[in-house]
């Protein structure tokens, strides 16, 4: 019988980040197999959520066939689509601003105890594409989505404790110009696996 090993499990939620377009990316210090840098100021941390966050990347393949054979004689790709959906549980207007691309933000009147703000959203021509990234809770293993669009609705369920209101996001991967949608990186090599 064969001997299994220890299975290399990542079982937390992690840190979710916001940035902008272009922000750059962690420098990805590694010491004792954990990255040991902090994520650049520009990277604002998103908060609470629900229940985490999910990260999914799909590539859909299709038959390429002829009419003298059933089988398919290949396989193409011919889409690739990826998204971070999570809802955040800090119910604020900057938050409800990340979930609408943007919009306009206004400090109507007053200060501190006395403030009245304004969040308008963002005409389609107008909306922002951001940066996500996440960091697992052990500090060993980061994803980085390089240009982003929220895609979801923003339906808000506003009921009776101990249900709370959401802001529910799925932030849709797009591929930037110059690199690919994500990257995943590790610290150590027991996450990393076998190299190939």
């Amino acid at each position: 019988m064969p001997t299994i090993a220890t299975p290399t499990i990542l079982k937390d939620p992690g840190y979710l980040f916001r940035a902008p377009i272009g922000t750059a990316l962690p420098t990805n210090t590694v010491a004792g197999s954990v990255f040991t840098d902090s994520w650049a100021a520009a990277w604002v941390p998103v908060g609470a959520t629900e229940e985490g966050s999910t990260f999914s990347y799909e590539m859909t393949s299709e038959p390429i066939r002829v009419a003298e054979l059933f089988d398919p004689v290949a396989y193409a790709v011919t889409e690739a689509t990826g998204s971070f959906a999570f809802s955040m549980a800090d119910y604020t207007l900057e938050k409800l601003k990340y979930a609408m691309n943007g919009g306009t933000m206004t400090l109507v009147s007053g200060t501190g105890a006395t403030a009245l703000t304004s969040l308008e959203p963002p005409d389609p021509a107008d909306v922002t594409r951001c940066m996500i990234g996440w960091e697992s809770l052990d500090a060993t293993t980061r994803i980085v989505a390089r240009q982003c669009l929220n895609a979801s609705a923003i339906e808000q369920a506003f009921r009776r404790a101990p249900d709370k209101a959401l802001i529910p996001v799925q932030f849709n991967l797009e591929r930037p110009a110059s690199d690919k949608s994500f990257i995943v990186y590790s610290a150590g090599t027991a996450r990393s696996g076998t190299v190939v």
